[in-house]
Parts: structure tokens; C-alpha cells; sequence
């Protein structure tokens, strides 16, 4: 059953067993876009499933965000003031949630940073890894997120669902000329200068104005929209437009176009098609999932940190460093053993109070 996306209810299937199954294959490509696992095989082999395959990881989450958070917010906007009131506190619920992870990780990470004595950046320094760049070179989602989430809240009290969608687009479109397209775009002077205004405030575009809304409105309008297909159609919608991003990727990598490798244009689609796939599957809703998955995603460097020192310590680094691939398996292998432990841990906790 669809319904409309102003004052619809949402798509009812099942269950979302395979959305929760699927983030601990997104956290799993996220620990692999930080390790490079066959850079050891092929570095063009590694950029395909890495840095564009890989990159589906990311948008995921964010879509999660706007299908079970941010719909219901909409879906609230106009109706009674109990609905809007509950729709406004699970929203704030998970803002504040989000915020407090960001302070716990960043505390986690600070004495990393000192070792690294990359804590002495002067006060503008901080504020531009706080709310942009990530206080540690993974955290960046969770500003990403939560200002993408407040821009998107604003919008939705502002705007029509269709000027959303539009300016999303738009955000993202000059995301990705100042991503995967910088070094082309940036050959003509004036788009230089403006995209060097961008970087003194957020070293990439991929970040909570460029990237987020996008993938988090896709959600919403996934969640609340008329939008239903039928699985084998979604299935191959993905590989089309997989193999479409594969194609752009390999392109703006071989044409040395790149800044970074977060944004492609096909990556709109590819994520359209993957959610809508994992939608109309099957699967085991299973809550410790989703805390896996989160406690992957903050954990991964830490497990790097670890293999690294373990390699050191019994002078194996030709093969649990060096080799990609083993390395990679290791760091995952780390990361779910920790990831795990926290996760019980915080269940035990949960379950106490």
C-alpha cells in the first residue's frame, strides 16, 4: 500500500529486517573505505570497490535517518498538536542521542589526536572540525548528520515537498562539482574562488549543507511518497545504475579530477534502487544490529591502532599491515569482537535502568 508524502501515512510492509541486516554491511564498507583492502591486488580494483561501491554506506545511513526519523516528523507537520509533539520529541530524542555519541567519540579520540599532536589547531581549527570536517577523520558523519537534520526540519516548515526536493538536489549538485568534479570545474577561476571560500570552512563538500539533506529527503519521500516497486525491478534498477557510478567513478579517477570520492552523481540513483530493493525483502529485525553497526562505525580506528600494534609486537607487519586484504579482515575481526562487547555491554546497561 503507497500513500502521498503531505499528510500520507507511511508504506506498510513487514518488517525492516533487511534494513537492519544491511547496516552491518554498510559499517563493514565503511571500516573497508578507511583500510583499502586490495590496494595489495589492484589500486584501480580497490578505487572500484572501495571508493565507489563502498560509497553506498554513508548515503544508507543517512537514508535510515530520514525514513525512520525525519518521516514521521513530516507526516506530523499540520496535523494535531499530539502528533506533532510526539513526531517533535522523537526527532529531538535523536538529535540529542546523536550529539552526546558525537562528545563521547570525540573525548575517545582526543588522546589519539594529542599523540598525533593534531590537537593544537587554534580555536577556528575546532569550530571547523566540529561542525564540518569531523573532530576525528571518520566523525565527520555526525555533525553531517545532525546539521543535515535541522536544515531538512527547517525545510520541511518553510517549503513544499517538491521545492525540497529541488533544493536538495541542488545542494548536492554543487557538492559534487566541488567532490569528484573539483579539479575540472575548478579550471575556470571564478567556480575556484568560490569553492576556496567553501574549503576555509569545511575542508570537503561532503558534509551536513552538500551531502546529507539529500539522502536524508530521499528517506522521507521513501518512507512517506508513492513510491513502491517490486523487487525484481529494483534489482535491477541497482545494477544498472551501479554499474552507471562504477563508470563515473572510474572516470573522474582516471581523468585526476577528484578532491575526494564521496559524491557521484549515480550515487542518487544507486541508493534510490538499494533502499527500495531492501525494502521489499525479507529479513530478522534484531536490535543489537543496530548497536553494532554504531559501535563498528566509532570503534574501526581504534581496531586499526590495535592491528598495527600487534603486527609491531610479533614482527608480522609484512603480512597483517602490509597485506591489504589481511589487514582488513583483521581490523573487522578486531572491530566486531570490540563492537560486540560494547554492544552487550551498553544492553546490560539499557536493561539495568
Amino acid at each position: 500500500m503507497i500513500f502521498s508524502a503531505k499528510g500520507g501515512t507511511m508504506r506498510r510492509i513487514k518488517n525492516y529486517g533487511a534494513i537492519d541486516q544491511f547496516r552491518l554491511i554498510a559499517a563493514c564498507l565503511i571500516v573497508a573505505i578507511h583500510t583499502s583492502p586490495l590496494q595489495s591486488f589492484s589500486e584501480t580494483a580497490d578505487f572500484l570497490v572501495t571508493y565507489c561501491i563502498g560509497r553506498v554506506a554513508v548515503p544508507f545511513f543517512l537514508m535510515v535517518t530520514g525514513f525512520f526519523v525525519l518521516a514521521p516528523y513530516q507526516k506530523s507537520i499540520g496535523r494535531n498538536s499530539r502528533q506533532a509533539e510526539q513526531a517533535s520529541l522523537k526527532l529531538g530524542k535523536f538529535l540529542k542521542k546523536t550529539a552526546l555519541l558525537y562528545g563521547a567519540a570525540t573525548c575517545l579520540y582526543l588522546p589519539v589526536k594529542i599523540y598525533a599532536k593534531q590537537w593544537n589547531i587554534g580555536l577556528g581549527g575546532w569550530l571547523k572540525e566540529i561542525f564540518f570536517d569531523g573532530t576525528f577523520y571518520h566523525l565527520w558523519y555526525l555533525p553531517a548528520v545532525l546539521l543535515g537534520c535541522l536544515l531538512l526540519a527547517g525545510c520541511m516548515r518553510l517549503l513544499s515537498p517538491m521545492a525540497i526536493s529541488l533544493v536538495t538536489f541542488l545542494l548536492y549538485l554543487i557538492g559534487t562539482a566541488g567532490d569528484s568534479y573539483y579539479q575540472l570545474i575548478s579550471q575556470v577561476p571564478v567556480l575556484k574562488m568560490i569553492y576556496q571560500g567553501i574549503f576555509c570552512i569545511s575542508s570537503y563538500t561532503r558534509n551536513g549543507i552538500f551531502f546529507a539533506p539529500l539522502f536524508l529527503w530521499m528517506g522521507v519521500l521513501l518512507a512517506n511518497g508513492k513510491v513502491e516497486m517490486e523487487t525484481q525491478k529494483a534489482a535491477v534498477g541497482l545494477a544498472v545504475s551501479m554499474a552507471g557510478m562504477l563508470a563515473e567513478g572510474y572516470l573522474t579517477f582516471a581523468m585526476e579530477w577528484q578532491k575526494h570520492n564521496s559524491m557521484y552523481l549515480m550515487l542518487i540513483p544507486v541508493m534510490f534502487f538499494l533502499f527500495e530493493l531492501l525494502l521489499g525483502l525479507e529479513g530478522v529485525s534484531a536490535e543489537i544490529v543496530r548497536d553494532l553497526s554504531m559501535c563498528v562505525y566509532i570503534i574501526h580506528p581504534i581496531s586499526i591502532i590495535l592491528v598495527r600494534g600487534m603486527a609491531g609486537a610479533v614482527k608480522m607487519t609484512d603480512l597483517m599491515v602490509k597485506q591489504s586484504l589481511v589487514h582488513y579482515l583483521l581490523v573487522c575481526l578486531v572491530t566486531l569482537v570490540l563492537s560486540f562487547c560494547t554492544a552487550e555491554g551498553m544492553r546490560f546497561v539499557k536493561n539495568r535502568t
